[in-house]
C-alpha cells in the first residue's frame, strides 16, 4: 500500500483545507495517510478526530515546530533549534513510515517536513491558500523539485511565484471540507433552537477567536440584536457576555455543527483567512474585518480585497491603515445590508461563483495522476 504524509497546522486555516484533500484522496486512492503536525497546540486534537471511519482518527505524528517571524525577536533564535529538531524528527518519521509523497497545507509547522522530504528524495506537493505566497510557501517552493507541485487558490498567485517553477504550479481554488457539501440550514436552526424565520448574523473570529471582533461585538451587541439574532464563535477562553435571551448565542467553538449553522445564516462576518472559501461555497454575503497592519504580511487584506472586487463581500476596514471601525460604523454597515435584500442576493450569487470547482478533488486527482505516471498507469 502507498504511504503518503500530510503536513500543516498551527491554525484551523492550515488544517481544515488539508482534511478536505484527505477525504477526496481516500476516495480515489488505496493508500495509508499519516499527518505530521506540531506536537503542541490544536493540531493533534483536530486531526485525531477527523476521520470517523478509522478508529482513533488519522494517524498523527507530532514534531517540534518553531514560528517563522518577519520581525526581530529573541524567540527566533530559540525557534531555530525547534525547526532543526523538527527537520530531523520529520525525516526519521518519513523514512521509517516509507513515505512516497508529502502533501503540505502550509503554516510554519510544514517547513521542516518539506525540507526533510526533499532530503529523502520524496516529492513535495504544497498548497497556498492566500492571494500572495506566505513565507512558508516561499520556503517550501524550494523543496518541490522536478516532480513536485504547487497549488494556488487564486490565479494571480501564480505570477507571484518564481518563473522557473511556474510550469509546476496549478490553480485549484481553496479546498472545502466535504461536510460543507451536505450543509443543512434546518439542522443549523435546530442546533441553535431557532425558528425557520429567524434572521441570523454569524460572527466568526477563527479557531482561536479574534479580540478585535469580540470587542466590536461587545460594544455593538445591544443594537445589533435588534437587527439580527447574533451567533458568535468567540474562541476558547474568550467568551463575550451579552444580554440574556434568544437574540445572542455565543459559542466558544463550533465542530461538526459549523456547516449547518453557516447554511442557516443570512450574513457571515469575520476575518478573511482561508476559511472564507467555506463561506463562499455556501454562497454567503460577507462582512470582512481582515487582520492587518505592520505586524502582518497583509494576506488577509489581499484576500478581502479579492472577495470585495468580486462583489461577494464588504470590507469593514481600510487596507491602508491599521485602523478598524467603531461600533456605530459597524452597525450602519450591518443595517444597510440587512435592509437591502437585492444587495444580499447579488453578493450571495457572487460568493457562490467564486467556488465553482471541487478544489480538494482537483488536488487529490493530481496526486493520483503522479502515482499513475510513476507506476505506468497502476496505483
Amino acid at each position: 500500500m502507498l504511504n503518503i504524509a500530510f503536513t500543516g497546522g498551527g491554525t484551523g486555516g492550515h488544517i481544515y483545507p488539508g482534511l478536505a484533500v484527505y477525504d477526496e484522496l481516500k476516495k480515489l486512492l488505496n493508500c495509508r495517510i499519516i499527518w505530521i503536525g506540531s506536537s503542541s497546540g490544536m493540531d493533534r486534537s483536530i486531526i485525531g478526530g477527523a476521520d470517523k471511519e478509522n478508529a482513533g482518527g488519522i494517524e498523527f505524528f507530532g514534531i517540534p515546530s518553531g514560528k517563522l517571524r518577519r520581525y526581530f525577536s529573541f524567540h527566533n533564535i530559540l525557534d531555530l533549534f525547534k525547526i532543526a529538531s523538527g527537520f530531523f524528527a520529520a525525516r526519521k518519521i518519513m523514512k521509517k513510515q516509507k513515505i512516497k509523497l508529502l502533501f503540505s497545507k502550509g503554516g510554519f509547522v510544514s517547513v521542516p517536513p518539506c525540507a526533510a522530504a526533499a532530503s529523502l528524495g520524496i516529492p513535495v506537493f504544497t498548497h497556498e491558500s492566500d492571494f500572495s505566497p506566505g513565507l512558508a510557501t516561499k520556503i517550501n517552493a524550494r523543496f518541490i523539485g522536478v516532480k513536485g507541485k504547487i497549488f494556488t487558490a487564486y490565479e494571480e498567485t501564480i505570477n507571484l511565484l518564481p518563473v522557473k517553477i511556474r510550469d509546476r504550479v496549478m490553480k485549484t481554488g481553496n479546498p472545502v471540507r466535504s461536510i460543507f457539501h451536505n450543509a443543512d440550514p434546518a439542522k443549523g436552526r435546530s442546533f441553535l433552537g431557532l425558528s425557520d424565520d429567524a434572521r441570523i448574523l454569524l460572527v466568526l473570529g477563527g479557531s482561536q477567536g479574534a479580540k478585535e471582533i469580540n470587542d466590536l461585538i461587545r460594544a455593538a451587541l445591544g443594537e445589533l440584536t435588534k437587527i439580527y439574532i447574533v451567533v458568535h464563535q468567540t474562541g476558547r477562553n474568550n467568551e463575550v457576555s451579552g444580554p440574556a435571551g434568544e437574540r445572542y448565542k455565543p459559542y466558544s467553538y463550533f465542530n461538526e455543527e459549523m456547516p449547518h449553522v453557516m447554511a442557516a445564516s443570512e450574513v457571515v462576518m469575520g476575518r478573511s483567512g482561508a476559511g472564507i472559501w467555506e463561506w463562499a461555497f455556501l454562497g454567503k454575503p460577507m462582512l470582512l474585518l481582515p487582520l492587518r497592519g505592520s505586524s502582518t504580511r497583509g494576506d488577509q487584506v489581499e484576500n478581502a480585497e479579492f472577495f470585495s472586487q468580486a462583489g461577494a463581500a464588504q470590507v469593514l476596514s481600510s487596507p491602508y491603515t491599521d485602523g478598524g471601525i467603531n461600533a456605530g460604523e459597524f452597525l450602519t454597515a450591518v443595517k444597510s445590508l440587512a435592509d437591502d435584500r437585492e444587495k444580499r442576493e447579488k453578493m450571495a450569487q457572487a460568493s457562490a461563483g467564486i467556488c465553482g470547482k471541487n478544489s480538494a478533488q482537483l488536488i487529490a486527482q493530481a496526486i493520483v495522476e503522479y502515482f499513475n505516471t510513476q507506476n505506468g498507469g497502476e496505483n
